[in-house]
């Protein structure tokens, strides 16, 4: 088995390094807004958008044009072109549901470049073409072969990531235990053995501090210095949101991806379900303001990130995750089976209309979840569990 891993370390660039990346940056974002806004003249016209291969070609073009992105090193600009292509395949595939490829802009964070080649680490040192060598506190062994370097900023620190890739046996889970597990606002997570994960509602404690420094920016003349300070409060105040949701997502993925065999979780479209309530002018919305502060909390929670390291980690773990339709599996009473608006009187409370079964309302979702994938079939053997132990995801309906 092949094991990619990324590793992400801090970097100590010095002003002259920094303003060196800075200016790679936004060399990288300005072939793709380039590139991006002849794609877009060339749809117009009706004829067909830029491949890989003719980006690059165009690339040849642009540095002719703009001498100043000879100054770059070519890998991070045929990578962003690399990005580009994969942001039109990934926006014409109807199943990904992606959306089309964006101006970048400079304030928008985060931004990097990445080398695929060319460049050394050695200890707590990195160099990197026509940059140098960095240092970077190495606060972890780095295990495999290193295949990729990518650069980041968020605005006020560097980060360096670096993917590896090693060759590993086939793993087997030391655990027997198949769980099912239902995703609320209230209750972060509930799992159908009957405990919970409390979530980490970062957004919700920092919001009146986060809307007292962006009013603090608004009244600002734009650009100045002052606004300048302003801007540098609501982007600490903002990474400090993100790295405390990040911290509690990878806590608690770690913990059920080492105790559990198999993990079953709701196939949710977070997408749709956090789409706006406004409506159109002819036909406007009802409880638009409820809708849109239970879209924040929805978005607050990362769904989508805590079922993408459950994914990966289960794989490394020897274990296997299975998405199961959602489908009225908090309207169904899991003791026998009757669906019906009713019966979950309230957020917490679930109480079925004909057999009486009392039980809290998320884990009730939770068990059923867990039936919904055949859990009796997968611990009789009728189940190729065995396959699906060598994937990441598997859908089940």
């Amino acid at each position: 088995m092949t094991r990619r891993q990324g590793y992400r370390f801090r970097l100590k660039p010095t002003r002259a390094e920094a303003a060196l990346l800075r200016r790679f940056v936004g060399c990288s974002r300005f072939v793709w807004n380039e590139v991006l806004a002849l794609n877009e003249l060339r749809h117009e016209c009706g004829e067909k958008r830029l491949g890989f291969k003719a980006m690059c070609e165009y690339l040849v073009y642009l540095k002719d044009e703009y001498p100043f992105l000879r100054e770059v090193h070519s890998q991070p600009l045929q990578q962003t072109l690399k990005d580009l292509a994969t942001a039109y395949h990934r926006a014409f595939d109807p199943k990904l549901s992606a959306r089309f490829p964006r101006f970048k802009k400079r304030e928008r964070r985060p931004q990097g470049i990445r080398f695929p080649q060319g460049f050394k680490i050695d200890g707590g040192g990195i160099m990197l073409p026509k940059v140098g060598w960095v240092g970077f506190r190495k606060s972890r062994e780095i295990e495999g072969t290193p295949r990729n370097v990518t650069v980041s900023s968020d605005g006020h620190h560097w980060h360096v990531t670096i993917q590896t890739e090693r060759e590993m046996s086939e793993l087997i889970c030391e655990s027997e235990s198949v769980v099912g597990i239902d995703l609320g606002v209230a209750k972060f997570a509930a799992l159908s053995d009957g405990t919970f994960i409390e979530g980490a509602n970062a957004f919700k404690k920092y919001e009146k501090r986060l809307a007292f420094y962006q009013r603090r920016m608004a009244r600002k003349r734009k650009f100045s210095a002052n606004w300048q300070k302003a801007k540098r409060k609501v982007a600490k105040t903002q990474r400090k949101i993100g790295n405390i949701r990040n911290d509690t997502l990878h806590k608690a993925s770690t913990a059920i991806s080492k105790n559990h065999a198999v993990v079953v979780m709701e196939d949710l479209r977070i997408l749709n379900m956090t789409a706006s309530a406004k409506g159109t002018v002819e036909q406007p919305g009802a409880n638009v303001h409820a809708k849109s502060g239970l879209n924040r909390r929805i978005l607050d929670q990362g769904w989508g990130e805590f079922r993408r390291q459950i994914g990966y980690k289960m794989q490394w773990n020897g274990g296997t995750l299975l998405l199961v339709d959602p489908r009225n599996t908090s309207r169904t009473c899991a003791q026998c089976g009757h669906v019906s608006r009713e019966n979950r009187q309230t957020q917490s409370a679930f109480r079925c209309v004909v057999c009486g079964h009392a039980a809290n309302a998320d884990t009730n979702a939770a068990i059923n979840i867990l039936r919904r994938a055949g859990s009796a079939r997968i611990a009789c053997g009728d189940s190729p569990l065995g396959e699906s132990m060598k994937q990441e995801t598997q859908r089940v309906a």
